[in-house]
């Protein structure tokens, strides 16, 4: 069975800094294409970042120059190191794999930011 297990949530202070990081296990495929996705309470899930199979980074406004997406060498986790976090960013984080011809999802790792 596919999964993919997010870990590394926490409760942070404002400006401080967690990493996220999201591995895939039972599987043969590598993690070609992943992104991270937010929902806070009360709000839509929204997208955060993203990582090509090349390994070229796309990242939301709100995350930009904060935020850093990046991949193992094996491509069997992907990361998103969050710096200078607000309360703002609070939110479960979700991962989101694109592994051989489909799309997983993980079970999302709460983040709060104290104010």
């Amino acid at each position: 069975q596919v999964q993919l297990v997010e870990s590394g949530g926490g409760l942070v202070q404002a400006g401080g800094s967690l990493k996220l990081s999201c591995a895939a296990s039972g599987t043969i495929f590598s993690i070609n294409a992943a992104g991270w996705y937010r929902q806070a309470p009360g709000n839509q899930r929204e997208w955060v970042a993203r990582i090509d199979s090349g390994g070229s980074a796309n990242y939301a406004d709100s995350v930009k120059g904060r935020f850093t997406i990046s991949r193992d060498t094996a491509k069997t986790t992907v990361y998103l190191q969050m710096n200078s976090l607000k309360p703002e960013d609070t939110a479960v984080y979700y991962c989101r794999g694109e592994l051989g011809s489909s799309v997983y999802w993980g079970q999302g790792t709460q983040v709060t930011v104290s104010s």
